[in-house]
């Protein structure tokens, strides 16, 4: 189990964000993630506990016109909608109550710190905290390294932390695991969705330098054979 370091102390209250039965812990709990390629019918995402139990999937959208992701539990109920806004300078992600993307079941709001960054931060605002001047929560780490923070509003205090898990067995099928650790009393399906968030953030941040990489390509390659033309 890890193991946080940090001069803060740890929370000793319930932090509900979901729901309380997501935070009825009085103990770190670890939960294991496994990444797969993501289907149009089916999601990228499985969340174990420590004995392999299913605690979540993840459906996704990619046919929709919001980037769209929802957050099941084993049994398939829905818990929370995670939908991105169209129109989004700092990648705002919207995450509303079971299948509803109405302004009245929105539970938090989550956006990058700025625009530009070497390493991803995010800041997370409650759905109360409309003027948005300091975040509830921030999410600080590195998706390549699949390592991050989570800490409580703009503070020292970490609620959760992402770790990379390597077995044998990921690099043979090609499924990337990674290990999240949840401080007591900290609501774990919330925790989840911010990393689920992340994911496709940092997916669609490394598809557009993909993309403008083909293009740089292509234009180069187009120069030279004017340029060889033109001999």
């Amino acid at each position: 189990m890890a193991h946080f370091s940090g001069s803060s102390p740890p929370v000793t209250y319930p932090v509900s964000i979901i729901s309380p039965h997501f935070c009825a812990h009085n103990y770190p709990i670890d939960l294991a993630i496994v990444r797969k390629v993501m289907t149009i019918t089916d999601g990228n995402f499985v969340v174990q506990d420590i004995n392999g139990n299913i605690l979540f999937k993840v459906k996704g959208a990619l046919l929709s016109i919001h980037d769209r992701r929802v957050l099941i539990d084993a049994a398939g109920n829905p818990i929370v909608t995670l939908r991105r806004k169209a129109v989004s300078a700092h990648d705002r992600w919207q995450v509303f109550r079971g299948e509803s993307t109405e302004p009245g079941d929105l539970i938090f709001t989550v956006k990058r710190s700025s625009m530009f960054q070497l390493k991803t931060k995010l800041d997370v605002f409650l759905a109360n905290n409309t003027k948005e001047n300091v975040c509830d929560f921030k999410v600080k780490g590195s998706w390549l390294e699949r390592s991050c923070v989570i800490y409580a509003g703009d503070s020292s205090t970490i609620v959760a932390q992402m770790h990379k898990k390597h077995t044998a067995q990921s690099i043979l099928i090609g499924k990337d695991h990674f290990m999240v650790t949840v401080n007591p009393n900290i609501d774990y399906a919330f925790i989840i969705s911010l990393i689920v968030i992340l994911d496709a953030i940092n997916s669609a941040a490394a598809a557009a330098a993909g993309a403008a990489g083909a293009a740089g390509s292509s234009a180069a390659a187009g120069a030279a054979v004017a340029a060889g033309g033109g001999c």
